[in-house]
C-alpha cells in the first residue's frame, strides 16, 4: 500500500530558491523515493502567472510522485492541511535600507504567514523558515501559530553548516562527508559561529588536522559570516541553488536519524536550551534527530573562551532584533 500524500507548501514561488527547490522536492529529494506528495505554492498576486508557468513546467516532467499542485496568493487557501511549510518568499535588503526597516517590512509578511498557518495548516506542521532575517522572522511566525508546537519551527542554518563543511574540506583536503558535527551557533548573519573546537574529521578532532587556530579563528570564521554577500559581489544576485539544496538538507535532517555522536545546525526554539542562551529566541544550536521529524538541542559541547565571546555576541544581535520588532510580536 502506497503512503498518504504529503503536503508540502513553498512561499515565493516564482522566486530564484523556489525555482531550484521545487523540483528537486518533486523528485523524492527531500522526503523520499516513494513519498507521494502535493506542492502548495505560494506568490504573491502580480506574480501569478510566473508562477503559473512554474506549475506548468513541473507538469511537464511528469513526477510519478507528484500527485497534486495548488497555487494561489491567498496564504490561508494554500496551507491547507500541509504537513511542511517552507517560508522562502521574503522582500530582500535594499540600498539604504537599516536592519530594523527590513525586519518590520518582513515581519508584516509573516505575521500573515504565521496566522494562515494557525487557522489552516496541519497542527503538527513542520515550519522551515528560508527568507531572512530568518531567525527573527521564523520568532514571529511562531508567535502568530500558537496551535503549533513551538519546536516544529526552524530557521534555516544549514546552508552555513555546508558552507563550514567546504572550507573545512578544503582546508584539510578531505571529502566534505569526513567532516563531522560542524554546528553553526546563533543567529544566521555575520555574527554566527561555525564551532571549529567541537568538529571532528574522520573522527579526529579537527584541531588536530587542521592545527591553524589563526586561520580558522580569522580567515576561515570571516569567510563563513560573509559568505553570502561574498556571492552577490560575484554574482548580483543572492545564494539560489545552495539555499535550496540547504533547505532539503534541513528537512531530512529531521527525517532521518542523526548518527551517534554527531549533530546538525538548526535555529530552533530557545526556551529550555541547556547554554544559557534567552529562552525567547530563534537560535541555532546543535541537534540531533531520532528520525521521527522530532529532535533535541545536543547537550554538553564545550565553550572556549573564544566561543563564549562570538556565541554571546550572536545572542545579542539577536535581543536586538527582537526589540526592533517588539511591537509586532505576541508575547
Amino acid at each position: 500500500m502506497s503512503k498518504p500524500i504529503k503536503r508540502v507548501a513553498i512561499t515565493g514561488g516564482a522566486g530564484q530558491i523556489a525555482y531550484q527547490l521545487l523540483f528537486r522536492i518533486a523528485a523524492g529529494e527531500m522526503l523520499g523515493s516513494d513519498q507521494p506528495l502535493a506542492l502548495h505554492i505560494l506568490e504573491l498576486p502580480e506574480a501569478m502567472a510566473a508562477l503559473e508557468g512554474v506549475a506548468m513546467e513541473l507538469d511537464d516532467c511528469a513526477f510519478p510522485l507528484l500527485k497534486e499542485i495548488h497555487i494561489g496568493s491567498n496564504a490561508q487557501e494554500v496551507f491547507a492541511n500541509i504537513d511542511y511549510a517552507l517560508l522562502v518568499g521574503a522582500k530582500p535588503r535594499s540600498a539604504g535600507m537599516e536592519r530594523g526597516d527590513l525586519l518590520s517590512e518582513n515581519g508584516k509578511i509573516f505575521i500573515d504567514q504565521g496566522k494562515a498557518l494557525e487557522k489552516s495548516a496541519n497542527e503538527n506542521v513542520k515550519v522551515l523558515v528560508v527568507g531572512n532575517p530568518c531567525n527573527t522572522n521564523c520568532l514571529i511566525t511562531m508567535n502568530y501559530a500558537p496551535r503549533i508546537p513551538k519546536k516544529n519551527f526552524h530557521a534555516m542554518m544549514r546552508l552555513d553548516q555546508n558552507r563550514a563543511v567546504s572550507q573545512i574540506a578544503k582546508k584539510s583536503k578531505t571529502d566534505v562527508t569526513a567532516v563531522n558535527s560542524l554546528v553553526v551557533w546563533g543567529n544566521h548573519s555575520a555574527t554566527q559561529v561555525p564551532d571549529f573546537y567541537n568538529s571532528k574529521i574522520d573522527g579526529h578532532p579537527l584541531l588536530e588536522v587542521i592545527p591553524d587556530h589563526d586561520w580558522l579563528q580569522g580567515e576561515f570564521l570571516s569567510n563563513v559570516q560573509k559568505r553570502g554577500s561574498a556571492i552577490i559581489a560575484a554574482r548580483g544576485k543572492s545564494s539560489a541553488a545552495s539555499a535550496a539544496n540547504a533547505a532539503i538538507d534541513a528537512i531530512k535532517a529531521l527525517h532521518v536519524k542523526t548518527p551517534v555522536g554527531e549533530y546538525f545546525s538548526s535555529g530552533v526554539y530557545s526556551k529550555g536550551n541547556p547554554y544559557g542562551i534567552d529562552e525567547n529566541l530563534i537560535f541555532s544550536f546543535p541537534c540531533r534527530s531520532n528520525g521521527d521529524g522530532s529532535y533535541e538541542i545536543v547537550e554538553g559541547l564545550t565553550w572556549t573562551g573564544f566561543l563564549h565571546k562570538k556565541i554571546k555576541l550572536s545572542e545579542q544581535e539577536l535581543l536586538e532584533e527582537r526589540e526592533l520588532v517588539k511591537n509586532l510580536l505576541v508575547l
